[in-house]
């Protein structure tokens, strides 16, 4: 039996624009909430959107947007962390059509001029500041060196109603209160004229993939591609209007963007944006605005499992969320399911090239098929497992490389036609990178990337399954297996482990002793790295590439 699956086609695909999609939904559900921004002083108040509110900022946006002479196809900048002007933004250059590049927000003036310039951007929509980064002077200096940027638009601070970053040094600049009185000078008219000429085939967002080695290339996005797959993945955690939605992770990468804003938004759900990630933050939210999912990467709900105050949130109100970013040990998702309440939680799977998420777990999966998989090939797409070298299918229980087509595929990467012809191919088949299996269920088993491998003696060994083992270990809160140098075998394994709080100290020769007998000689580590952190992407990939330098300087290979 060969490694392929459709999904399920008994859902049609939505055949409308975002702006279109998302003022149905406004009709729908007027006055349910669409936005809660938890309060960034305290004592201070939350800020609060109804759909009608949010439509009402999203369209006086768009209209200043058009008053400046923004047109269709134009890209315009967002470099801020979560906040509800950038879901603002967000819907406003979708009815404009404007394309929406989004910029991360770890990014220093070499990366962020390096964006501007490859996307041709026009327009800056920029947060002053956040923790150490002064986005200010890095706005003003691209500006000055980028030809394309034409506009920098600032922000409000955080818990600042109209304070901005500072007296405008050029006629360039602006502050969001300011751009906000240009929609005074067009009307209504105007902005359902340009809505009236777009298309949902149109690109609508550029997001520049956080990989771990190399210059980011700017996946091209359509209405049809991001719309559709939020509003599958909505459906496939059962979102209504009842439900409300905590987004710790990151609008500027798909998982906020895509599955938070659009999955929530497209289906009348409320969307509660965390400006960046604490524990404390993301439960506070869960417990204070009664939240229904919660979303995260695996280390964030380790973290959040492992609060000292942890048994005093009520999150009673959570039945479902996402985790992606990586695999979840079994032991973590049986703590989210028990004692976050979270019964329904799914793990999704994906990229941002295909929109990015093409497989999913159901709220009817076991729990084994919540942490050994991914899930199954998401409604309107296909999923195969090929041979690297030849292209050719494989059977079910091979290893090879996942590849996704349908809708959810890019366009392809801005302005890097060669790029994109590496990785979707003749047929349409994105090619992820990423080594999988698929059994005769269609159920997919992520095993890495295929860089990853580390080939030891001449046997290919899979980081994935000896991380899975040693989650086992008591003392190990989080762990990493990377190949590093080694002259006898080509490679050999370094552990790289996050230690519980409490725990005796871990070397080599008790990690051994603990994998001895439950592990093939081979797969034993035969380094251990105890580390306070790992380094991350923005959107939560762990850095393995920096963990392999880092480890072969220190080892002195």
């Amino acid at each position: 039996m060969l490694a392929y699956t459709a999904g399920d086609t008994d859902v049609p695909l939505l055949e409308e624009t975002i702006g279109d999609n998302f003022e149905a939904v406004v009709a729908r559900f007027p006055y349910h909430d669409a936005l809660i921004e938890a309060a960034a002083v305290p004592g201070e108040e939350a800020r609060r959107w109804s759909y009608t509110k949010l439509n009402d900022d999203v369209d006086r946006l768009a209209r200043a947007l058009l008053a400046l002479g923004i047109e269709a196809g134009e890209r315009v900048g967002i470099w801020s962390p979560n906040c509800a002007e950038w879901t603002i933004l967000q819907y406003a250059t979708a009815k404009i059509g404007a394309i929406l590049v989004n910029v991360n927000p770890a990014y220093r003036s070499h990366e962020l001029e390096f964006v501007v310039n490859q996307s041709g951007m026009r327009m800056l929509v920029s947060a002053p500041s956040d923790k150490n980064s002064d986005y200010t002077s890095m706005a003003r200096q691209a500006l000055a060196v980028c030809p394309e940027l034409r506009e920098l638009v600032f922000l409000p601070d955080a818990g600042l109603s109209e304070l901005t970053a500072g007296d405008p040094e050029t006629d360039a600049e602006r502050s969001y209160a300011e751009l906000l009185k240009r929609a005074d000078d067009v009307g209504h008219a105007a902005l359902k004229a340009r809505m009236a000429g777009l298309d949902r085939h149109d690109a609508i967002n550029l997001q520049y993939t956080s990989g771990t080695t190399g210059f980011p290339k700017g996946a091209t996005l359509t209405h049809h591609n991001i719309l559709n797959n939020g509003y599958s993945i909505g459906g496939q955690l059962g979102y209504t209007e009842h439900d409300r939605v905590v987004i710790p992770v990151p609008f500027y990468h798909c998982f906020g963007m895509v599955i938070g804003n659009l999955a929530a938004l497209s289906r009348g759900a409320a969307t509660i944006p965390g400006r960046g990630f604490t524990p404390a933050a993301a439960l506070e939210a869960v417990q204070d605005f009664g939240g229904t999912s919660l979303y995260g990467v695996p280390t964030m709900f380790i973290a959040e499992l492992s609060h000292p105050e942890f048994a005093s949130y009520d999150l009673s109100t959570l039945r479902t969320g996402v985790m992606a970013g990586s695999l979840c040990p079994i032991e973590v998702m049986s703590r989210v399911v028990t004692e976050m309440h979270m019964t329904d939680v799914a793990i999704c799977y994906g990229m941002t090239e295909t929109s990015p998420v093409s497989t999913m777990t159901r709220s009817t999966d076991t729990l084994a098929q919540r942490t050994e998989t991914v899930g199954r090939t998401m409604p309107q797409l296909e999923s195969r497992i090929v041979d690297p070298a030849t292209g050719a299918v494989l059977d079910c229980g091979a290893i090879g490389e996942l590849c996704t087509r349908g809708y959810a595929v890019m366009k392809g990467y801005w302005n890097q036609p060669d790029k994109t012809a590496e990785a979707v191919d003749a047929e349409g088949w994105m090619h992820t990178g990423d080594l999988a299996r698929m059994d005769a269920d269609g159920y997919v088993v992520v095993e890495g990337r295929i860089k990853d491998i580390v080939i030891r003696g001449g046997e290919n060994v899979y980081p994935r399954e000896i991380e899975e083992f040693l989650y086992t270990h008591p003392d190990i809160q989080d762990v990493q297996v990377i190949g590093v140098p080694d002259e006898r075998y080509g490679e050999e394994l370094m552990a790289c482990v996050i230690l519980k709080p409490g725990s005796a100290a871990l070397d080599a020769e008790g990690l051994a002793e603990f994998c001895r007998g439950k592990l093939a000689h081979y797969k034993i580590p035969r380094y251990v790295d105890v580390r306070e952190s790992f380094p991350m992407t923005v959107s939560g990939k762990i850095r393995k590439v920096q963990m392999r330098q880092e480890a072969a300087a220190r080892l002195g290979l």
